[in-house]
């Protein structure tokens, strides 16, 4: 990593003679949108568990209840090392936490590939594969958000699309894998190959010096407000609760659809179970084309215009839900695609909106504990739906829950989500 502590009288001049890659700093810097996306294409293969879930449970002679116990792991313990990364990164540095990362999440696959038991599993999978990807997560965007301090919505977007498309990538891979060699031997290879992947992308990982900025760019916020931005504890603003529960309530509505795609497919729309595990890979595409698009809009809107954007796109998808039958594919379709896509695009709003409301000097620390939204939204979100329709006995009553919180999150985000002002004092 680049010394921080280095002098920089000039920001300037040093644009014009820094290099990334042999390229200007300017152009250089693209490169490590793409390095990040990568890493982030091998962290998301988490989200392609049910590629591996049923060949687990014939092989261990797992439940079905059982069988989803590592998943569940793997989410809590990745949103719960969030914030526990953010803490220390800026003292450790991206390349030391990515390759520590990058080496436990290693070992989860690898031991994996030794479990006989559904103990075993979650211990190596949920536990430490969830660990690796909560320490590796937050990297690639703080390393983008420094590097664009110009657009960092677009950049941080860029940077987790891997993770969003890596069930469009790597599921298929996996599975071949599976096919050809068995499912222990996959988790195998991919932990090795994950391990090695990581590690370089690590060593090529960079922060900017201080004060870096792009030429002929300056920040529009004044040095004095970014000040006072970052004099303020975050626990103090009210936008921060406003962002966390709008920030809970999109992965709540988002993970439960996810959760719920494949059996609304079957048990509603009466659709062949080969063309509902199909639709997935359509969904993902929408999930990831969304951060890119949420995080430019986030650079050039105020980030409660783009959430209550995302909560009309959840109140359509419910209605549309609440009043599908069966046969109504093109409906459930483009329901679905709406779920997903407002669910990737939360994950790119959140970060950008952290940026664009508390500033980026404590962006890693900030994020992180924004992120405990995620841990809970996943929390609640893989366990409601299910339970509502075992209560009811139909997924469809699944979706006025969810118009519902929608309508919550557009009175929150409205009357929240902007800098709270409120906190500064003024010399007048």
């Amino acid at each position: 990593m680049l010394n921080k502590n280095l002098p920089n009288t000039n920001p300037k001049n040093e644009s014009r003679e820094l290099k990334l890659f042999g390229l200007p700093a300017e152009r250089g810097r693209w490169l490590l949108i793409i390095l990040g996306a990568i890493l982030m294409l091998c962290l998301g293969t988490v989200y392609s568990w049910s590629i591996f879930r049923k060949p687990l449970e014939t092989l261990l002679d797992l439940g079905a209840t059982e069988s989803l116990l590592p998943y569940t792991f793997v989410l809590l313990f990745y949103s719960a090392l969030m914030p526990i990364t953010g803490l220390y990164l800026d003292r450790l540095g991206t390349r030391r936490v990515a390759i520590v990362g990058g080496v436990i999440l290693g070992i989860g696959y690898i031991l994996s590939s030794f479990a006989n038991n559904i103990v075993w599993l979650i211990l190596s999978y949920g536990v430490l594969v969830g660990m690796g990807v909560g320490i590796v997560y937050g990297i690639p965007m703080v390393v983008a958000a420094r590097w664009f301090p110009d657009r960092q919505g677009l950049a941080v977007g860029l940077t987790i699309v891997g993770f969003g498309l890596s069930p469009v990538v790597t599921a298929p891979l996996a599975k071949g894998l599976i096919d050809r060699y068995g499912v222990k031997p996959t988790l195998l290879i991919l932990g090795i190959a994950f391990t090695i992947i990581i590690i370089l992308i690590a060593t090529l990982l960079k922060l900017p010096p201080q004060g870096w900025q792009p030429r002929g760019w300056q920040s529009d916020g004044g040095n004095q407000t970014q000040q006072q931005l970052h004099q303020v504890s975050l626990f103090r603003r009210r936008s921060f609760y406003g962002l966390w529960i709008c920030y809970t309530i999109g992965t709540l509505i988002g993970l439960s659809a996810i959760g719920i795609s494949s059996p609304v497919a079957e048990e509603i729309i009466n659709l062949e179970p080969s063309l509902a595990a199909n639709s997935v890979a359509l969904f993902a595409l929408f999930n990831g084309l969304s951060r890119p698009l949420c995080g430019w809009l986030t650079d050039r809107l105020q980030p409660r215009y783009v959430a209550v954007g995302s909560y009309i796109l959840i109140t359509i998808a419910a209605i549309l839900m609440m009043n599908v039958g069966e046969g109504q594919v093109i409906t459930y379709l483009v329901a679905f695609c709406l779920f997903w896509f407002c669910l990737g695009g939360w994950l790119a709003l959140a970060p950008a909106a952290t940026l664009a409301l508390f500033g980026s000097e404590n962006y890693p620390r900030n994020y992180g504990i924004v992120f405990t939204a995620y841990g809970i939204g996943a929390l609640l979100g893989t366990l409601s739906a299910g339970r509502i329709c075992d209560l009811f006995g139909s997924y469809t009553y699944a979706f006025l829950p969810m118009a519902l919180l929608a309508a919550i999150g557009i009175v929150v985000a409205i009357a929240t989500l902007k800098r709270d002002n409120i906190y500064y004092k003024s010399d007048s």
